[in-house]
């Protein structure tokens, strides 16, 4: 079964509108711009950038590198957030902890929306599967960039869930997990995939299985994230005693971006017949 978070809005979907979600429904009367950090075709970036943009605040985004190919053909995240108003630095020797002392008026949001107020927006994603699948018996799965999102929902979910790392390796998440909770016990259950997957870098593979799923799901999922989890799940069935619940959690916008790098490579949507 598959949960379409992608679906929540046009513009606010996927795993960031649940994160950002205390920033769109909370009251920050004296807030007047947002500051974050991160890669320039993040997708955190682009819902930032309509966080900033509904809420009619600035929103300043710090980068350590964009590409010339990129900076002269904007695409994906970076053209919809610069759209949105977004005014990027680009700074290769960019440190977070130099926007520790920030005025009342400036909201500073980490990367990935990794921040404790996203249990919020989480809580609710939780409250939604247990009303839909109550009485029923399931296992959850979503792939992770900082676990945050399978992290809370963990927390509040009687469901057992599942995640697998595509950012870092399962060290790298138990990191970022112990950054926002000290509860072990509350911890999902990561599972990797038998090949170590660079984010961000092309396989062939990954387009593979992303060509597969939209063929026969009729669903379009992330390019980054999403082949990674499902060859998690593929890779590791013994692991799952119940029917699977996978949390598709948006990100399509950057699919632009990387599916111009896969053809760049001559790996077309005929790649399964060749």
């Amino acid at each position: 079964m598959i949960k379409r978070d992608d679906l929540l809005n046009r513009d606010f979907s996927g795993n960031k509108a649940r994160k950002l979600y205390h920033f769109l429904k909370g009251d920050f009367p004296s807030v007047k711009r947002v500051i974050s950090h991160g890669s320039s075709q993040s997708n955190a970036m682009y819902s930032l950038s309509v966080l900033a943009k509904m809420r009619n605040w600035e929103f300043i985004y710090y980068t350590k590198h964009l590409s010339s190919y990129l900076k002269n053909n904007p695409q994906g995240n970076y053209k919809a957030a610069l759209q949105n108003g977004m005014k990027l630095i680009v700074d290769e020797h960019f440190e977070k902890e130099r926007l520790r002392d920030l005025p009342q008026d400036t909201l500073f949001i980490d990367e990935g929306a990794a921040v404790k107020e996203a249990k919020e927006g989480i809580k609710l994603l939780a409250r939604e599967i247990e009303d839909q699948y109550r009485g029923e018996e399931l296992e959850v799965f979503l792939p992770s960039g900082t676990g945050t999102t399978a992290l809370y929902l963990q927390k509040y979910l009687d469901f057992r869930v599942y995640t697998t790392p595509c950012v870092g390796d399962r060290s790298y998440l138990f990191k970022q997990f112990a950054k926002l909770e000290s509860d072990k016990s509350s911890y999902p259950v990561i599972i990797d995939t038998k090949r170590k997957y660079h984010f961000g870098k092309l396989y062939k593979e990954l387009y593979e299985m992303w060509l597969e799923l939209k063929a026969s799901t009729k669903i379009e999922f992330d390019l980054l994230y999403d082949p990674v989890g499902w060859i998690a799940i593929f890779e590791n069935l013994e692991r799952f005693t119940k029917p699977i619940l996978y949390i598709h959690q948006g990100g399509l916008l950057g699919n632009e971006t990387m599916i111009k790098r896969y053809q760049r490579r001559g790996w077309h949507e005929d790649i399964r017949e060749r």
